[in-house]
């Protein structure tokens, strides 16, 4: 097989140019593994896979115009085929699941090594499932004791990052013009998450965000 075939071309998305840039540097090193392009936002990263033709996307989910929970679930709609990689600083009890759950092929923390990272993408480059040690964990958590899964993770995608945004200290009104949705659906996000919940107000909702690490 020549060395064409068998070399894996990467995309990244991330929005900081110095994340992009090592990892280029640390794919570089390597004799099978070639990054074809880059994005620095989610608008930018669905144009790149509509345009260029690669193997595996390399995805963050903090994105400064969409979470990359929908730019996943854009690219997959649009091309099914595409392997995509979450990367992302979130500890995997928060965004793993949900990613998996929304079509990416798996999920690496960016603590994880190179080492890691690379087999990694060569994992998902041979059709497989990337799981890390602890996420088989977490995953056998959720089989074993459903009933003991923390009330955020019974969340919608939307639910979550609204959950998330609030905790953060933003308005509605600004949430609303993040995600390009209306404040009344925000707001009946809201309603339904603290119902879910079982909280009062947005002291109570922001209290368990920290509580529970979901915010930094």
């Amino acid at each position: 097989m020549s060395r064409e075939q068998t070399t894996i071309h990467v995309a990244i998305a991330d929005d900081h140019a110095i994340v992009r840039e090592g990892l280029k540097r640390i794919l570089s090193d390597t004799r099978d593994i070639r990054v074809k392009g880059e994005a620095a936002n989610g608008h930018d990263a669905i144009k790149l896979c509509r345009d260029e033709t690669f193997d595996i996307l390399l995805l963050d989910i903090s994105m400064p115009d969409k979470n990359g929970i929908e730019v996943l679930k854009q690219i997959k709609k649009e091309r099914p085929e595409l392997a995509i990689l979450m990367f992302s600083g979130h500890p995997e009890e928060h965004y793993a699941i949900r990613s998996l759950k929304a079509g990416a092929s798996g999920y690496v923390n960016k603590q994880t090594t190179p080492k890691d990272l690379i087999f990694a993408i060569r994992q998902v480059a041979a059709g497989l499932k990337y799981i890390s040690p602890s996420l088989v964990q977490e995953l056998a958590n959720h089989i074993d004791a459903d009933h003991l899964i923390p009330l955020h993770k019974t969340l919608s995608d939307r639910e979550y990052q609204t959950l998330t945004m609030i905790a953060s200290g933003k308005a509605v009104s600004v949430i609303a013009k993040e995600l390009s949705l209306s404040v009344k659906t925000i707001s009946e996000y809201r309603s339904r998450l603290i119902f879910k919940m079982k909280l009062k107000n947005n002291a109570e909702l922001t209290h368990y965000a920290i509580k529970n690490h979901l915010i930094e």
